[in-house]
């Protein structure tokens, strides 16, 4: 039986008149005596004594109401517990970074976040970059944090802001007293790398091999904190992204010097489901990451 049924019927039972009963559901009185009728024949017997006014419950219908005004609570409390579950989802914005971006300042962002949807929450998780990729596909995270997103059709990718990347070096190296690095200058250097199979590893070598620069590659890592601690007992050196260092300047572990001509940055970008509708609060979010897109030695990237 239709649960629609069942609430006309508890309404008939409150209001003791089919007309006042139709028209808080929107019926023809008919019909109400129709969905009344029938369920009587369901029951095998009648709910309702018509020959008394107002209407009176006959014991099987006072037998009924009780069963039905059960269900119908129950209903209402878990559709209501439903909504409110879905709400508070559609209020998270579940986000997937890169290590590295956890690194700068993403806890400023969060901030800022908060403080202007203070309903809202934003959950990060920092993951290697093809499990951020797999997160965003799978929609177990709303939005992607990453470096030289890559396009496709299940992706979109909005640019965020690109980083500087500067040669990153222990106190005591020689290159520590320079003003700026010639990337030839980096020629027969030992050097921490990241991974081969990150893009990241694919630009910095490209760069090199353009400015004719071969390094003694020492170590590889597949995050930025680990080649920061390579560096910093002297295993050699990486060119890295400028904000990423900011600790380590401040601390004296570590020295930062730019390239001579600049020319290498590290494109960080937002990405999606094409095919999923974003919510107000991840809508916020990026806003507040690409309105904030210049930070010490970051610059906001150019739509177009």
């Amino acid at each position: 039986m239709p649960l629609e049924a069942l609430k006309v019927f508890c309404d008939l039972v409150n209001f003791r008149n089919f007309s006042r009963t139709a028209q808080a559901n929107g019926l023809s009185q008919p019909t109400v005596t129709r969905m009344v009728q029938e369920l009587e024949t369901r029951l095998g017997g009648q709910l309702i004594d018509r020959s008394k006014r107002p209407l009176q419950l006959t014991t099987l219908g006072r037998a009924y109401y009780e069963g039905c005004k059960g269900l119908l609570d129950q209903y209402v409390e878990l559709e209501g517990s439903l909504r409110r579950a879905h709400e508070a989802r559609a209020m998270t914005v579940r986000v997937a970074a890169i290590y590295s971006v956890g690194l700068g300042d993403m806890g400023q962002y969060i901030e800022r976040f908060q403080a202007r949807f203070p309903h809202a929450r934003a959950q990060m998780e920092y993951l290697h970059p093809d499990q951020v990729y797999q997160r965003v596909r799978e929609g177990t995270a709303d939005l992607g944090l990453l470096s030289f997103p890559a396009r496709n059709r299940e992706l979109a990718v909005l640019p965020w802001r690109d980083e500087e990347m500067v040669v990153a070096c222990c106190p005591s190296h020689p290159l520590a007293r320079l003003r700026s690095v010639p990337p030839a200058r980096l020629d027969g250097e030992k050097y921490v790398a990241f991974d081969k199979g990150l893009v990241i590893r694919r630009e910095v070598d490209r760069f090199l091999r353009q400015h004719g620069a071969t390094v003694d590659v020492q170590f590889e890592f597949d995050n930025i904190e680990n080649i920061k601690k390579a560096i910093a007992i002297g295993a050699g050196i990486a060119l890295l992204p400028a904000p990423t260092l900011r600790q380590e300047l401040e601390a004296g572990t570590l020295r930062a010097r730019p390239l001579e001509g600049g020319g290498l940055v590290r494109p960080l970008g937002i990405i999606h489901r094409r095919q999923t509708r974003l919510g107000h609060a991840s809508l916020g979010l990026i806003d507040l990451l690409r309105e904030n897109g210049t930070n010490g030695n970051s610059r906001p990237r150019k739509s177009g």
